[in-house]
């Protein structure tokens, strides 16, 4: 819908400065005159950009139903003032799609570059990380690179921000995983974990599942702290014998399908839930499926206009 509208707005555009350069061949004007009436059209066709930056997936199914539901939800309420384009940061992501699915998705640093190509003036860039950890950091580092090619910048939050964005997140996934909700099964959620500062946001986000008596859900992480082995000690100092396992994760990529749910890799957290005693179901969802948690992106994106 966006693209028919764009180019429907760029033939309007186009015939606008047809008549106008029409207009001035008759009254005489010179050739100068006409050349700035039409890159006066074609700045005027230039929408400003929204520049969703994921990390990237794989995973293709995944991939559409996650960070393209995001995108979309973002695309719903903007589409007819703004041009919503993808980055991804992973550049390992990059080339393999390229190799493997023919598929071309920019890096950042491209996206912007074709930003600057194409004449845009304003940008918004909204990152679908979840915390402002160091792949949001390398995002606002390449952002400032660019401070001077264009009139309005402004970055987008995280999706864990304000204390608010995390009681809707708790929210969000009460809602979502109510099903297993039986009071009997311990809600365990599988994070990335970071070596930075931000990694604390997972024992926050613990917090806040305690604050709002969601004592049924746990918080570990793959590559940092709280581990596997926490979370397993947790649900079982608080009685549980089963457990459904989720990613607390944007994307159900390849940490959810390996580092969590293979069975068949004892170092996998769905292997060491079992070896631990319990019954064990694998929930393969990735955050951005849920209608919530995209609309809370909507929401950063709605600041970071208002910021421009």
């Amino acid at each position: 819908m966006s693209d028919q509208m764009s180019r429907r707005g760029f033939m309007g555009a186009a015939a606008t400065g047809a008549f106008a350069l029409a207009g001035v061949a008759l009254a005489g004007c010179s050739n100068t005159s006409a050349s700035s009436e039409k890159s006066s059209e074609k700045e005027k066709a230039v929408k400003p950009v929204i520049l969703v930056t994921s990390f990237g997936t794989s995973y293709n199914d995944s991939r559409h139903i996650t960070i393209g539901a995001i995108e979309d939800a973002i695309r719903e309420k903007y589409w007819q003032d703004y041009d919503i384009r993808r980055a991804f940061t992973a550049q390992i992501i990059i080339d393999k799609l390229k190799k493997r699915d023919g598929i071309t998705i920019d890096n950042m640093t491209e996206a912007l570059d074709r930003c600057v190509k194409d004449g845009v003036k304003e940008i918004v860039v909204q990152p679908t990380h979840l915390m402002g950890g160091l792949e949001y950091t390398d995002v606002k580092d390449e952002l400032d690179k660019y401070a001077d090619k264009f009139d309005k910048i402004s970055l987008g939050d995280p999706l864990l921000t304000s204390d608010d964005d995390y009681k809707k997140v708790a929210a969000a996934i009460k809602e979502n995983m109510a099903s297993f909700d039986d009071g009997k099964t311990a809600l365990c959620l599988m994070g990335h974990g970071t070596e930075a500062d931000s990694n604390a946001d997972y024992a926050k986000m613990q917090e806040v599942f305690k604050n709002e008596g969601l004592t049924q859900f746990f918080v570990g992480t793959v590559e940092a702290e709280p581990t596997c082995e926490d979370v397993i000690a947790a649900a079982s100092a608080a009685g549980y014998k089963k457990a459904v396992l989720a990613p607390f994760m944007v994307v159900a990529g390849d940490h959810a399908n390996n580092d969590m749910a293979d069975e068949t890799d004892p170092d996998s957290w769905a292997a060491k839930f079992v070896a631990a005693g319990f019954e064990v179901t694998c929930l393969l969802q990735g955050l951005g499926q849920n209608v919530a948690v995209d609309e809370i992106y909507v929401s950063h994106v709605d600041d970071a206009i208002a910021k421009l």
